[in-house]
């Protein structure tokens, strides 16, 4: 059985990477998509009277207010990206994965046929669907992270690889531009998108499991094609002594001595964890770094326009560097799961030979990574804070780097410092709460363009400042594994 599902296991990891590569994130290359918006006439009316008669599509101060327009629908779009996925967390644990793909796929279909057929008269529709296609494609990572599973030691690896598969994916609104650029229309290139949907239903039914896949896997395991027991047999299997193993992985050195029962461990199950300090902390750190990746992907367009002059050929030249560095995200995010993955292995280890906690080494693997991903978002902040147009290549590259190492660490921190059963929730609950921090871009945004006259300086070294908390987190997190590998004190 072993041997007969492994090419079905590397076709669901090879799909599903492709899924991510693809779809998923399309959102955070919404630089190169303003730009298109932009030539198109996109809101156009709000410029004053000069720039529109100069036709510069990238005009500094005459553009405004169409500048703030598409800054509050990336706004609007970045924050449903992250608010929805409890929501849509809550479905994929309680509905399972095809009921959430289904909807994916629905909302997925939606948006892109919605921006394939409007224009300038009806620019205001992006508002609707820029938050569709991007709560799909969350749904898409969210439904595709489970596959780790499948592949044992190897799964901080292949999580962290399906999120820079996600954050690569941005590339594909490069494509869109290029495209563009030569001649095919954007409706003619979001249609495509759209049809490119029977491949998701196919891969749905045939490839991914009905119900969850289980960690750690059980023996004889099967799903997709070459499933005979469905989803109710899938389920007994993992009702029993897995979710058992898993609850003792993440038993405190208190628990682990004197454990209340499986019932009474049930009974502080979610909540608990959610109001956690270990959470609360991991929290902040999330925030602080996607708020710096947020600005920086809303105003980009709007901040090479003012290094450049507004000069349309190298905006367009810059646009198009920053999107190429988005698509090596999928080669940068595995070394993340990688160190992670080696680190685990190494600690737990050393934890059999002294008889220390397992759940703690496992804990500790991560704050290399969580450490080595708040020193590129502070190089990053920095780059980005400095007014030099040339400078922005060192930029782009910290800030693909920096994203690919922070939202694969996030989930991959997540399915590591608590139970695999609420990972759905604890995964939207995290990113939810972020994106109300989010929505400070675009108040941020205003201030700059606004009572600032476009000189950020001080918002930057504000944000800078605010960067440094994220160094608390690695910091407690080890703090915290050091106490559980020491002998437990009674009380």
């Amino acid at each position: 059985m072993q041997g007969q599902s492994l090419p079905l296991r590397v076709a669901t990891l090879l799909t599903g990477l492709l899924e991510c590569l693809s779809f998923a994130g399309v959102l955070f290359g919404w630089a190169s998509l303003v730009f298109v918006f932009k030539t198109e006439h996109y809101f156009e009316e709000l410029c004053e009277p000069n720039a529109r008669l100069m036709g510069n599509a990238t005009g500094l101060d005459d553009c405004k207010a169409q500048d703030e327009r598409f800054s509050l629908i990336f706004t609007l779009a970045s924050f449903m990206n992250n608010f929805m996925t409890f929501p849509t967390g809550y479905i994929f644990d309680r509905f399972k994965t095809t009921v959430a793909r289904l909807i994916a796929i629905f909302l997925y279909t939606s948006a892109t046929l919605t921006i394939a057929f409007i224009s300038a008269d009806s620019a205001v529709l992006l508002f609707l669907a820029m938050p569709m296609l991007t709560v799909g494609g969350i749904l898409f990572l969210i439904t595709n992270l489970q596959i780790g599973n499948l592949f044992g030691k190897h799964r901080s690896t292949i999580i962290t690889m399906y999120n820079g598969a996600f954050d690569s994916s941005s590339a594909v609104f490069l494509i869109i531009k290029l495209l563009y650029e030569q001649g095919i229309s954007l409706r003619a290139s979001f249609i495509f998108i759209s049809v490119c949907s029977a491949w998701h239903v196919g891969r749905t039914f045939l490839l991914m499991p009905r119900g969850h896949i289980p960690y750690p896997l059980p023996p004889n395991y099967s799903y997709g094609l070459c499933s005979e027991d469905g989803p109710r047999e899938e389920e007994k299997k993992t009702a029993e002594s897995p979710n058992l193993e898993l609850s003792e992985e993440f038993l405190s050195p208190k628990e682990e001595i004197s454990r209340p029962g499986q019932q009474q461990q049930e009974a502080r199950s979610f909540w608990s964890y959610a109001f956690s300090r270990r959470f609360a902390w991991h929290l902040v750190w999330l925030s602080v770094i996607q708020l710096w990746h947020y600005l920086f992907i809303g105003t980009l367009n709007s901040l090479l326009s003012n290094l450049a002059s507004g000069d349309r050929v190298l905006v367009s030249t810059y646009t198009n560097a920053f999107a190429i560095t988005q698509f090596f995200g999928v080669l940068c995010a595995p070394w993340n799961g990688l160190l992670m993955d080696r680190l685990k292995y190494k600690y737990q280890e050393e934890a059999r030979r002294t008889g220390s906690s397992a759940s703690a080494a496992a804990l500790r693997s991560t704050v290399p990574s969580l450490v080595l991903t708040s020193v590129l978002c502070l190089g990053f902040a920095l780059c980005a804070s400095i007014p030099v147009l040339t400078l922005q290549y060192a930029t782009f590259t910290l800030q693909v780097i920096n994203r690919s190492f922070l939202y694969g660490g996030n989930a991959a921190f997540l399915t590591l410092a608590f139970p695999s059963e609420h990972f759905g929730k604890l995964f939207g609950l995290v990113m939810a709460l972020s994106a109300v921090v989010s929505l400070l871009q675009f108040p941020i945004f205003t201030l700059i363009k606004g009572p600032l006259q476009n000189d950020p300086f001080y918002v930057n070294v504000i944000l800078v400042l605010v960067t440094l908390l994220t160094f608390v987190h690695p910091f407690l997190v080890y703090r915290e594994c050091c106490q559980k590998e020491s002998p437990p004190r009674v009380a």
